[in-house]
């Protein structure tokens, strides 16, 4: 498909407010798990990925809508939650990355076109670490990746969903007496809408960029324009969460939902890491961590739809 073909179909109609749990060596973590995973390991592993989808579909019996709804997981511990997903007409992301590296590589290798197959999902999903005044080789190694990842989801008939953070470099840290706050508030937006661009000019071209939030809606203002430029006029921006506190994802959520073209969130560990970590002590049972959980990813749709 050429590009300008691609640009004409780009973009997603409608809200998306996504449980992403495509976390892996978070969840090595989490079970104090150590590389090669055994097989029980890798079973325990999947079940606790099973309890946040559990999470996600009693959400839906409290009124978070199925259609603007959306889980995002892994196909190497995820791939049975992603069938049934896809069986139930849920919208289903795919992540495509290898998990925790520091450019974007696929999770598969050459085979990685065979796993998108096996699942058929609405959206393929990668995650890239890139900072426009960071590492230039690995950059354009990601860029490589990311624009044969573009060109097939669009090609393939796929949804593209990329999500790119961008972590401060030593001397923009220390621009603002490394105060991370300072960086998220005065340098990563603008960070953010270069990196757009420069992914634009490697054809990479997401329907949705899901990127880190912001407290002031001007800085939301500035990634849309971008993300929007040059035709690309449907093309949707989400926040994540980052794992930060209810209070600062609500104040990015809130800020949000007041800029045309920030279409919803994609919160994870903010709204499942604490269920996890009562069920993993026997505070809680299995269905009351997912009761949480539940309540929590509604609370946070609440909150972005609190116009």
């Amino acid at each position: 498909m050429e590009n300008n073909d691609i640009l004409t179909h780009l973009g997603y109609n409608g809200e998306l407010c996504i449980l992403p749990f495509d976390h892996r060596s978070f969840f090595e973590e989490l079970l104090k798990f150590t590389e090669p995973l055994t097989t029980e390991q890798k079973n325990q592993l999947t079940d606790y990925k099973k309890i946040i989808y559990g999470g996600y579909e009693k959400s839906l019996t409290l009124g978070v809508p199925k259609e603007s709804s959306a889980i995002l997981v892994d196909d190497e511990f995820g791939l049975e939650i992603l069938l049934d997903a896809k069986s139930k007409g849920y919208v289903t992301l795919q992540s495509t990355e290898i998990s925790g590296d520091n450019h974007f590589e696929f999770a598969h290798g050459a085979e990685w076109k065979s796993w998108i197959e096996k699942v058929q999902p609405t959206f393929v999903k990668a995650l890239v670490r890139y900072n426009p005044d960071g590492d230039k080789n690995l950059n354009q190694e990601s860029l490589k990746g990311l624009a044969e990842l573009s060109a097939y989801a669009h090609a393939e008939g796929y949804k593209f969903l990329i999500e790119p953070l961008v972590p401060a470099t030593t001397d923009q840290l220390a621009s603002v007496s490394n105060d991370k706050t300072r960086y998220d508030a005065e340098i990563r937006p603008t960070l953010t809408a270069r990196m757009i661009t420069e992914m634009q000019s490697a054809h990479v071209e997401p329907d949705i960029w899901k990127i880190e939030g912001f407290a002031d809606e001007s800085a939301y203002a500035q990634v849309v324009t971008v993300a929007r430029a040059g035709g690309r006029d449907y093309v949707g921006v989400i926040s994540l969460g980052r794992n930060e506190t209810d209070e600062t994802v609500s104040i990015w959520l809130t800020a949000g939902s007041h800029v045309p073209g920030v279409i919803g969130f994609a919160v994870g560990r903010t709204i499942f890491l604490d269920s996890l970590l009562k069920f993993q002590s026997g505070e809680m049972t299995r269905e009351q961590a997912e009761e949480k959980i539940a309540e929590r990813f509604k609370f946070f749709y609440d909150v972005f739809n609190k116009k």
